[in-house]
């Protein structure tokens, strides 16, 4: 496809959520403008911020997309509706939640998207898959690849 290279997380802890997971990884796989590279496998995680809720099931996926950030986004928040997302409380129980981590080098931030993701670099539940299958991704506000951002939170 050669168009940008993308890593997404993705997060379950409603309902089926290996099933869950399938489905969105699945649903991207046949949106025209993606392909899917790679797949992490799935990692049981705690809740983070708001605790009071199920475990969640975690992984990460690489893509080439042609899309933009904006666009890669919609689609994404497409998904999330069609597996049936209800927001309730912030960081809160969800069937799925698909975050754009890394969108190539680009660094943007305006109301609907921060790009890379505000929060990456200090979660190990988006950290370990991602490390799985893009070690030497560049993070390109810290200059740090995934695997030295890994290794600085896992100890």
């Amino acid at each position: 496809m050669s168009g940008v290279i993308a890593y997404l997380g993705l997060g379950s802890n409603l309902g089926n959520k290996m099933d869950n997971l399938n489905k969105g990884i699945n649903l991207l796989r046949c949106t025209v403008g993606i392909a899917v590279k790679a797949t992490s496998p799935f990692y049981h995680t705690s809740p983070v911020g708001y605790t009071d809720q199920p475990d969640f099931l975690n992984a990460a996926v690489e893509i080439d997309t042609t899309l933009n950030p904006i666009g890669l986004l919609d689609i994404c928040q497409c998904i999330e509706k069609k597996l049936k997302r209800v927001d309730s409380v912030r960081w809160g129980p969800r069937t799925i939640d698909i975050d754009i981590l890394l969108y190539g080098d680009c660094i943007m931030r305006n109301d609907r998207l921060v790009l890379p993701h505000p929060m990456m670099h200090e979660r190990e539940f988006v950290l370990k898959p991602l490390n799985d299958i893009a070690p030497q991704a560049v993070h390109p506000v810290y200059n740090m690849t995934v695997a030295q951002l890994y290794r600085g939170i896992a100890g």
